[in-house]
């Protein structure tokens, strides 16, 4: 099967992944088809949203339909590294009688991992996890254990409660490629949700798409080609985002404190191939871009005091530099 092939295949795929999904869950397909996207490109997700929409049950779904393993890990002041990693213990062997350790996994070795509510829990922890995202490894006592691919990570934040949070730091916050915002659902949809959770209505999930095929797709997406222009509209897009420099749009020069680095150039530019891709098209334009700068962008941009004050968000910064370009 040659690429162009392979892009219609997953092209067929996603509206089958869809389809199955939505028997489980109601409404959400942006934040389905991002998610796609950020697997595909072997990217993490943040994802934001009050409790009760839905979001362990939208990954656990995910995981079903892509017969991939999943851990949910819940974030507590009190969680420890190694409760993430895995640990060693001290093992006697009852044939010889030596004592050896042996290293017990965590539950980060997992195809789809959900870390929920991870500004819940002190720096040294959240460390623990953002090392093995970015290594795909996990050190413990000189020695390297490696996480099998594809390894997921989906970071849920609340975005209402934020006594006794410990907030990422920029510089981890850049390691997700997405940011994605889960909204309330429509009076239809909740009604559709009523009526599925209240009554006795269970459905079975068929896989979808496999583990190796996910491998080969996520090959395949490093495999499109991109046009200079296209490149040089996410450079030029991601440097007005920057203070310095002298990029930034008059507009926005009073709004923001900090812009996004280079990996955020790499990221618009993974995202928009899988977004054409996921559109049946064997190369992205400048618009597969404009469809993910928001995701890519506003947890690497930093409002200033001035935008706060004026109830202005990284959303509204970046849809003046849309209307800039």
């Amino acid at each position: 099967m040659n690429n162009v092939e392979k892009v219609k295949n997953l092209f067929t795929l996603k509206s089958d992944l869809e389809s199955e999904v939505s028997k489980r869950i109601i409404g959400q397909k942006e934040i389905i088809d991002q998610l796609f996207i950020a697997l595909l490109c072997k990217g993490h997700v943040i994802l934001e949203g009050v409790p009760g929409l839905a979001k362990t049950l939208l990954i656990q779904t995910l995981s079903e339909v892509m017969d991939l393993d999943f851990n949910r890990i819940q974030f507590t002041p009190d969680l420890m590294p190694t409760d993430i990693t895995g640990t060693e213990v001290l093992e006697e062997d009852s044939s010889t009688g030596k004592r050896k350790f042996k290293f017990f996994k965590g539950p980060v070795f997992s195809n789809i991992v959900l870390a929920d509510e991870i500004n819940r829990t002190p720096p040294k922890t959240q460390a623990a996890l953002l090392e093995a995202m970015q290594e795909n490894r996990v050190t413990a006592s000189g020695k390297t254990y490696k996480i099998d691919e594809p390894f997921f990570v989906l970071a849920t934040q609340n975005p209402i409660e934020q006594e006794g949070t410990y907030p990422l730091p920029e510089a981890q916050l850049d390691r997700f490629l997405f940011k994605l915002k889960i909204e309330y659902p429509s009076k239809s949809e909740e009604i559709k949700i009523v009526e599925l959770t209240t009554g006795f209505s269970t459905y079975n999930l068929s896989p979808v798409i496999d583990k190796n095929q996910l491998l080969e797709f996520q090959k395949l997406i490093r495999k499109v080609p991109v046009s200079d222009n296209v490149i040089e509209y996410a450079v030029n897009f991601v440097r007005k985002t920057r203070p310095t420099g002298g990029n930034m749009p008059n507009s926005v020069k009073k709004l923001l404190d900090w812009g996004a680095g280079p990996r955020a150039s790499s990221s618009l530019i993974i995202a928009a191939k899988a977004h054409a891709v996921l559109n049946n098209r064997t190369t992205p334009d400048i618009m597969d871009v404009k469809n993910v700068i928001k995701p890519v962008l506003r947890h690497r941009i930093i409002p200033n005091f001035n935008a706060e004050s004026e109830q202005i968000y990284s959303d509204d910064i970046l849809d003046l530099i849309i209307q800039d370009n």
